[in-house]
């Protein structure tokens, strides 16, 4: 297993052919997001149907035992890196914090066990960045900090304060810390808030027992929101392939004016926060904006969840649930892990492998990260375990692009995946630029739809940093 990051079908694939949708029909120009323009751009849409394959829908969250090791990597959201705030020897508590850092955008990190630090070393991420991870020796005991209490909550500034120190970021999978998404520069332009709960990746049911399980912390999350955010109305957004929240969701928000839960068509990348702002609201986000910057704010189901059960508790974000599944585990399941755990432990707390798997992925399919290894570690942001073997994995053969623009009609963004492919390949960066690669959200739904199985999402990823570098040098 390489370590490089798979999207999904990429170079290997991860769905073997004939298991996901068949090739006809699996996407379709039903109303694109985002086509060509200056800086707005048309309704249109694209998209894909790669198959639900939510095995574990049914399977009620387990918590494993507290591993004897964790290791909590300091770079957990995006943004700056956190510095550690603990040596060495100390002793720590569930809730400690255990990194920080001033200024930027950044997030802090709480230890998720109690007992002794005994290493501060670098660490590489699967995506190749190099952070510093604490590495903590559990005692098993689980003794939260002294110093954990409800915070004191009063106005908009106190509530964003306790949001920061909660150490929460989006649960979604993108991990951007969400004290920052609540602090949009212009907070009396934002009348709407957005609850996602579409979970539109394949295999993944983590939200969705979010919505069975902790139906009544979503709601209240949702209140606390706009309560301190002052927002009239939120809306929860939810595909049709998952009946049982929308209806126990809408069972809760009866009576109340300011909610309202919508049914999404089940389609990938359903959301993904430009498609789901257009699909709840009508409106576009345009290119290089926010949601903020058309009245929006959007949270993940999990992360409005987490904010009411920190305005309660005072316990930061230190586990995560997490879906486990795939061919090579034996018994596939809803675990809630401690941030830091290894993946060995998770999949050990399922039964083991059944056989070596092919493929290890953090996250969902189209847009997981591949690792190499199974001694990674549980991230706040990890929302899928996937241990794949011969059933969902084929090598297949790189054949020449056959220009049958299906990644162009698949495409939620509207681009042009071959123009950019061939500008990057010959270094013209310029072009790329000039065909909107910034606005490309590495969704994999272009190298789903490929038929000459070709990586095109990591052609537009390398093109994008390509034309990173480009610009800086400029810039320099």
């Amino acid at each position: 297993m390489g370590l490089c990051p798979l999207f999904a079908r990429s170079l290997s694939g991860v769905f073997a052919a004939g298991v996901c949708a068949r090739r006809r029909g699996q996407y379709g120009r039903v109303q694109s997001v985002f086509s060509f323009g200056k800086n707005a751009f048309k309704k249109t849409r694209g998209g894909v149907l790669p198959g639900h394959f939510k095995n574990t829908s049914g399977c009620a969250t387990e918590a494993m035992p507290v591993p004897k090791t964790v290791r909590i990597h300091l770079a957990q959201h995006v943004g700056k890196p956190c510095e550690p705030a603990v040596k060495p020897g100390q002793e720590v508590f569930v809730g400690t914090v255990i990194g920080r850092t001033e200024g930027g955008l950044a997030s802090v990190v709480h230890a998720s066990v109690s007992g002794k630090v005994s290493a501060i070393e670098e660490f590489i991420l699967p995506n190749s960045i190099r952070a510093k991870a604490v590495v903590i020796q559990a005692d098993g005991a689980q003794t939260p900090d002294p110093a954990i209490a409800p915070p004191e909550v009063r106005d908009r500034e106190s509530f964003l304060a306790a949001v920061r120190e909660s150490g929460l970021i989006g649960l979604g999978g993108a991990g951007f810390p969400t004290y920052v998404k609540l602090a949009p520069p212009d907070p009396e332009a934002i009348d709407t808030l957005i609850v996602n709960g579409a979970e539109c990746e394949p295999f993944l049911t983590a939200d969705y027992r979010e919505c069975l399980e902790r139906g009544d912390d979503v709601l209240e999350g949702v209140r606390l929101v706009q309560k301190y955010l002052g927002i009239r109305t939120a809306l929860i957004g939810i595909e049709s392939n998952k009946p049982e929240a929308i209806a126990a969701l809408t069972q809760k928000a009866e009576g109340d004016e300011r909610i309202q839960v919508r049914t999404l068509v089940t389609r990938y990348p359903q959301g993904a926060e430009k498609v789901i702002v257009n699909e709840l609201t009508g409106r576009v986000i345009p290119k290089g904006k926010l949601p903020a910057d058309v009245g929006v704010v959007v949270l993940n189901i999990s992360t409005v969840a987490f904010i009411a059960r920190y305005l309660k508790t005072g316990m930061p974000l230190v586990e995560k649930r997490i879906t486990v599944d795939g061919d090579c585990i034996k018994t596939p399941k809803n675990v809630l892990a401690p941030v830091g755990a290894s993946i060995a432990d998770v999949a050990a707390f399922c039964g083991g492998y059944v056989e070596e798997p092919k493929k290890i992925l953090l996250g969902g399919p189209m847009m997981g990260m591949c690792v190499y290894t199974d001694a990674y570690n549980v991230a706040k942001n990890t929302n899928g375990l996937l241990f794949l073997g011969d059933k969902y994995v084929k090598s297949q053969a790189v054949l020449a692009c056959m220009k049958c623009g299906r990644c162009a009609d698949a495409c939620p963004m509207g681009l042009m995946p071959p123009q950019i492919y061939e500008a990057n390949k010959v270094n013209d960066l310029e072009e790329v630029a000039r065909l909107q690669v910034d606005a490309c959200m590495e969704c994999g739904c272009c190298s789903f739809v490929c038929p000459s199985k070709r990586p095109v999402t990591q052609a537009m990823r390398e093109a994008k940093a390509n034309l990173r570098d480009y610009r800086a040098d400029k810039k320099k």
